[in-house]
């Protein structure tokens, strides 16, 4: 079992900047990828970024050179750093895990969400 906790959601004017946490806790090992979804309203949930154990990032093309998904292993926290935001990065924000159970069963994890609101 893995828990999530999202925080630093917030109201910023476009071009400002946000950095969302998410802390993990339980079974930390057996996470295979940790990452961001959004969810805008009206709208269905997307990838944002997510970054493997490895290290290697993945990005959604409409934020990729502003968002920066890093983690931290030892605070089993991860961070997504976003720059020069725009207000159709209003969302929802959702952590998500995807972990391994045994063999090649994984399962997918949720945090309850952080709102994101860019003024103009």
């Amino acid at each position: 079992q893995v828990r999530l906790v999202e925080s630093g959601g917030g109201l910023v004017q476009a071009g400002g900047s946000l950095r969302l946490s998410c802390a993990a806790s339980g079974s930390t090992f057996s996470i295979n990828t940790i990452g961001w979804y959004r969810q805008g309203s009206g709208k269905q949930r997307e990838l944002v970024a997510v970054i493997s154990s490895g290290g290697s990032t993945n990005y959604a093309d409409s934020v990729k050179g502003r968002f920066t998904i890093s983690r931290d292993n030892a605070k089993n926290t991860v961070y997504l750093q976003m720059n020069n935001l725009k207000p159709d990065d209003t969302a929802v924000y959702y952590c998500h895990a995807n972990s391994l159970i045994v063999a090649s069963i994984t399962h997918d994890y949720w945090g309850q969400g952080t709102q994101v609101t860019v003024s103009t």
